[in-house]
This record gives C-alpha cells, structure tokens and sequence, in this order.
C-alpha cells in the first residue's frame, strides 16, 4: 500500500517494530544506510519477531538513490518543524512516507527541498518527539485510513476466528 522509508535509523527495536508494522499493513520498508546497527542485530530480529518473511525491506545508500527510482512517485516528510499536520495531507496508494532517524530527525537540507509535503503529528509543545515506530504506525494507518482500508482484512473475516 505505502512506502514507509527510514532514513539513516538507529535503534534496532524501532526498526524491527516497525518492519512488523510494514508486515502487518503490505507496506514495503526502505532502510537508508548507514543504519545505527546490523540487520542481524538480536534486537531488530526479537522486536520484529517471526514476521520478517512478511516484510518486503530494500537497503538504499541515500535518500537521492530512492527519489531517482521512483521519480513520480510522492513523497510525505514527517518532522516536528512542519507546519501542516498529517492528517491535512491526502495519502494515496504508493506514496512514500519519509521518517528520519530517532536522535535528529531529517537532513535539514531535505527539509528545505520539500517543504511543501512536509507533515507534522501533532503534540504538547513541551513534547520534543514521539518514538519512531509510533510515529510510523499513526502514519501508516492515517493513510490506510483514508484509503478505506483496501488490502486489510476486515469485520467480515471474523467468522473464521475461533474463540
């Protein structure tokens, strides 16, 4: 459904978090090297637990490296400078959404370059942040949200439960 990419991540448990969000939604997962640990790291693998056979992940050297392989495609840049929150955007099928790593956030540069898709998720002003996966997740699933949920399962296919 959507493009959940990570720019330079460096806490393996936010990682596997949300590579398991990405599992349970059908979005693919972009990791932007350099990552602040090894993709075999226990903790990205605990955290992620038996879902990453779910989880279509791609391994780019930079930002620019996606941008140029998918030059139609639209990119949201979730940060605490925006001005517009992410709820004011219109997620569509395919639109990539541009998290930056937990300590700093995105490049300003990229920032600058894109102003006009950034997004915000609104918070407490004496808040600096939230975590990273969470941020992923409300993301992720404001967009699925808007897109009626297409692809997930649904209130019918609770007849094959078995409680």
């Amino acid at each position: 459904m959507f493009h959940v990419v990570l720019v330079e991540p460096e806490i393996p448990q936010n990682a596997g978090n949300i590579a398991r969000t990405c599992a349970a939604t059908g979005c693919v997962l972009h990791l932007v090297r350099p990552l602040g640990f090894e993709v075999t790291d226990k903790y990205l693998k605990r955290a992620g637990l038996d879902y990453w056979n779910l989880v279509d992940v791609r391994y780019h050297d930079s930002f620019e490296e996606i941008a140029q392989k998918n030059p139609a495609a639209r990119f949201y840049f979730f940060t605490t400078k925006a001005r517009k929150a992410y709820t004011d955007a219109d997620f569509a099928e395919g639109d990539f959404l541009v998290f930056g790593k937990e300590t700093r956030g995105l490049p300003e540069e990229l920032l600058v370059q894109h102003a006009e898709t950034c997004v915000r998720i609104p918070m407490i002003s004496e808040s600096r942040s939230l975590n990273l996966s969470n941020s992923v997740a409300i993301a992720v699933y404001e967009g699925l949200r808007q897109n009626g949920f297409r692809g997930l399962s649904s209130e019918g296919d609770l007849h094959r439960l078995k409680w």
